[in-house]
């Protein structure tokens, strides 16, 4: 099992995976001990996510609950497990399901120590001194050359994936002052591109992530989609794979998709109504898919506007909150930090909040009688 589920067969994709699973039940069967159940588990999720077994992975995952008790597994164990999420979250991508892929891949990403949990490397950190000893077991730890998993492959598909969640989300309340951020580390790449006084063309991996955000950010699908996908990224990324051209078609789709709802949430101020017929030819989409999306998001009360039928256009609500709102919403948020604060201060001292209300009906309250007061 070890020597075989990081292989991926292209031309008998069937047979290995028959292999891998009749080893793997065999494990399940007849060991006695939860760490080889455990590693066999891990070994059979890495390679179904290897072959874009997407559901399979992520059920085995679900089924297993090996979140919960891995962090008390031995260092190996946690190696392994960090393999398999990160091979998950490539397989999410790769499939579509860019949510999924964020989450898997957010816990590798966070501080910069893919290289240290994914044991391909000797992370060297200020001010820490490590013994002798530290360095042999660290050393020793390391995984082959052979079974590395590139580390900016990873990180070309988080950041793509945060982008694609970021971007629209990012234009869906500009009159908010404080949002929550779903990527730091996607933020942080913006906020070094917008801090640098003079911007050239990108150059490497993540000026060309950065750049296609841009033009996501204003509608531009085409220079979105010429940034993340040229000779350069190709060569860097998106050819390491072997299902290279599906992931690429997957990928115009989500950049005009994801486009066509940052264009919606940014600029439906400015429209009373827009043709769908327009939004089709603007985006490259099918008529039908877009009133999808556009519907969906009228659902979801992401957009305020409503579809007229008989003229297939989208007719636009006026729903801006007056500057009297936005400041009762803002003050909203205060309280609502400044609970969370006093109950994790009370918490602390072994005291609990008043006990003639529970948080949630407090937390309300407050934002319902400020709201109520100023509209």
């Amino acid at each position: 099992m070890e020597k075989i589920y990081y292989k991926y067969d292209g031309n008998n994709v069937r047979q290995s995976l028959e292999t891998v699973d009749k080893l793997c039940k065999y494990i399940y069967t007849n060991d006695s001990t939860d760490r080889l159940r455990t590693k066999a588990m891990l070994c059979h999720i890495y390679h179904n996510a290897l072959h874009d077994r997407w559901f399979e992975a992520r059920d085995l995952i679900l089924m297993s609950h090996l979140q919960e008790s891995i962090d008390n597994s031995d260092v190996p164990l946690q190696i392994l497990y960090n393999r398999a999420m990160v091979q998950v979250g490539l397989c999410a991508f790769r499939v579509g399901n860019i949510k999924e892929a964020h989450s898997a891949l957010l816990d590798i990403q966070i501080g910069n120590r893919a290289k240290e949990l994914l044991a391909q490397g000797v992370m060297v950190q200020r001010n820490v001194e490590k013994s002798k000893e530290q360095e042999i077991k660290e050393r020793q730890r390391l995984i082959p050359f052979h079974m590395h998993i590139n580390l900016e492959l990873i990180e070309c598909m988080y950041l793509v994936s945060a982008m694609l969640i970021e971007i629209p989300y990012m234009c869906t309340r500009d009159y908010e002052t404080k949002k929550r951020l779903i990527s730091k580390q996607f933020h942080y790449q913006l906020k070094n591109s917008e801090r640098q006084p003079v911007v050239g063309p990108p150059e490497n991996m993540r000026e060309h992530v950065v750049a296609a955000s841009k033009a996501m950010r204003n509608g531009d699908w085409k220079s979105c989609i010429d940034f993340l996908i040229n000779e350069k990224m190709s060569a860097k990324v998106w050819d390491l794979m072997p299902q290279s051209t599906n992931v690429k078609k997957m990928l115009v789709e989500k950049v005009k998709e994801e486009s066509l709802r940052t264009y919606l949430f940014r600029y439906s101020s400015i429209y009373e109504s827009i043709s769908i017929q327009n939004l089709a030819q603007m985006f490259d989409l099918p008529r039908s898919q877009v009133y999808s999306i556009i519907s969906k998001m009228i659902i979801n009360e992401e957009l305020m506007a409503s579809l007229d039928q008989p003229t297939q256009t989208v007719v636009m609500h006026r729903t801006e909150p007056t500057k009297l709102q936005t400041l009762a919403l803002q003050l909203s948020e205060k309280i609502t930090s400044l609970m969370d604060f006093t109950e994790r201060m009370m918490t602390s001292k072994g005291g609990e909040m008043g006990a003639f209300l529970t948080r949630n009906q407090r937390t309300n309250g407050f934002i319902i009688l400020f709201y109520l007061f100023f509209s």
